[in-house]
């Protein structure tokens, strides 16, 4: 038995124009549980049109009051956070830990938004002129939209909404399509918090045309992207018809680079956790190990024997690494594999789809990858799943010359005790976070931006919140 789970436009659940639904899978069983309308075009136009009257009443309000809004929608959240954390289990196929971590994330991400009401600043400047006065204030976009990846489906349209809400714009969120009903769900508790119709819309569907629809309209002002590079320059290239303000967060390849005066056992618990956590699909993880000749036998001993430890379980008992999100992104990492294996890679650990009770679904098994080069293409390129290849390096020079001749710089992680290395790599690695003898994490105050072709802009912290506002600049006399 399926449910259905609706669009939601001008504070109404509603079906697509053409009454087209779509199937939603659980990507551990592969069976169809929930559907969602197929929206189009005509949808994508309605809830633009719905966002675009609610928009000049919403931004004058004073911020307080909109804050007030996303407290309520997070209190909700926070009362039905087991609801929330199965529906990502049903439909991401995280463990039940990771999705009600995932739930208090977003929670996280608009009140810390919610917080900030009162901290929007302008400047004033003095004037070259007796008599006059310069303003620059920052004023919102209007409406936004705000395009989610799968692997976070919830705590995306949080780390969107929020910042959009607070500043002052509407915002219309696009889900991915293996993803959309917990963002239906979470259309119920604004509904419930009682914001004006239109601040807040969602839209179902497959991606191409109905992204299309939604950020080549005229009255898209700022688009917020999650998403793969590929996805992210489709958009660029849609937005550019009305010259939509961009913010992009894109896909990643982050080295782990492990010196020789490296805490091994530290590092190896840190590159084990963060590879394997949601099946390896976050866009900051380890996506390979470059570690120094020196110390790379006993790295990679202890590595093979913590990794070993992770095995596949249902995730709805917590029982281990739950599968990989869609079908699509299942014969992705067996093709990167196969390839990798084909030019002088070696599988030492795992390397096969999930067999036995995890025959079925979109399983595969925790994977470590020895004799792999920088060009073993499950180095050069984002695995997005639970595969770990491993490259010996002399040291940091061959670190940061692999690492900076990437395209993309969303990461990267270093573990050493020199404090020459520490200051070196600030300076030189070409990516927008770095990890200093840290694993994988973020804080809602820092800020999550990428380099080069990891995108444009950013979000989280006072950095993330002054990407959905512009500014306009006031000359007075008086």
């Amino acid at each position: 038995m399926t449910t259905y789970y609706k669009a939601f436009i001008a504070n109404d659940f509603t079906d697509a124009a053409s009454g087209e639904r779509r199937p939603v899978r659980n990507p551990a069983t592969g069976a169809v549980w929930a559907e969602v309308p197929e929206c189009g075009p005509e949808d994508a136009k309605r809830a633009i049109a719905a966002a675009e009257a609610a928009r000049r009443d919403w931004a004058r309000l004073p911020s307080v009051e909109r804050a007030g809004y996303i407290y309520k929608i997070a209190e909700a959240l926070r009362a039905e956070r087991d609801h929330f954390a199965r529906l990502l289990v049903m439909e991401q196929g995280k463990p039940l830990a990771e999705a009600g971590a995932e739930v208090d994330d977003t929670i996280r991400y608009m009140t810390y938004a919610a917080e900030a009401a009162r901290r929007i600043q302008g400047e004033i400047l003095p004037a070259d002129a007796a008599g006059e006065q310069l303003f620059i204030y920052r004023v919102p976009y209007g409406t936004t939209l705000g395009i989610c990846a799968y692997n976070y489906p919830l705590a995306l349209i949080g780390r969107k909404l929020g910042p959009a809400l607070v500043t002052g714009n509407v915002i219309v969120i696009k889900p991915h399509e293996a993803t959309p009903v917990t963002g239906s769900e979470f259309c119920r508790l604004v509904q419930g918090a009682g914001l004006p119709a239109g601040v807040v819309g969602l839209v179902t569907g497959g991606g191409a045309e109905l992204g299309s629809a939604l950020v080549s309209n005229p009255a898209t002002r700022l688009v917020s992207v999650t998403g793969s590079t590929r996805a992210g320059q489709a958009i660029a290239a849609a937005a550019a018809q009305n010259l939509a303000a961009l913010s992009l967060e894109l896909g990643g390849n982050a080295p782990f680079i492990v010196l020789e005066d490296a805490d091994l056992d530290a590092a190896v618990e840190a590159a084990v956790v963060a590879r394997f956590a949601n099946a390896g699909q976050v866009c900051i993880c380890n996506e390979s190990v470059l570690v120094a000749d020196s110390v790379a036998e006993a790295f990679t001993e202890k590595l093979l024997s913590r990794a070993a430890q992770v095995r596949l379980g249902d995730p709805m008992k917590n029982a281990g690494m739950g599968p990989v999100s869609t079908e699509g992104a299942l014969d992705r990492i067996e093709a990167l594999v196969e390839t990798s294996v084909a030019s002088g890679a070696r599988v030492a650990l795992g390397g096969r789809r999930g067999r036995g009770d995890f025959a079925t679904g979109n399983w595969y098994e925790p994977t470590v990858l020895l004799d792999a080069q920088p060009d073993t293409p499950a180095v050069a390129e984002e695995i997005f799943g639970p595969v770990m290849p491993v490259v010996r390096i002399g040291g940091l020079e061959d670190a940061l010359r692999i690492t900076n001749a990437r395209p993309d710089g969303l990461s990267a992680y270093l573990w050493t005790r020199d404090a020459g290395n520490y200051m070196r790599a600030i300076h030189e690695l070409e990516t927008g976070t770095i990890f200093l003898n840290k694993g994988i994490s973020g804080y809602v105050q820092g800020y999550h931006n990428g380099h080069k072709r990891s995108g444009l802009g950013g979000e989280d912290g006072i950095h993330g919140l002054e990407g959905f506002l512009q500014k306009r600049t006031v000359y007075m006399q008086y």
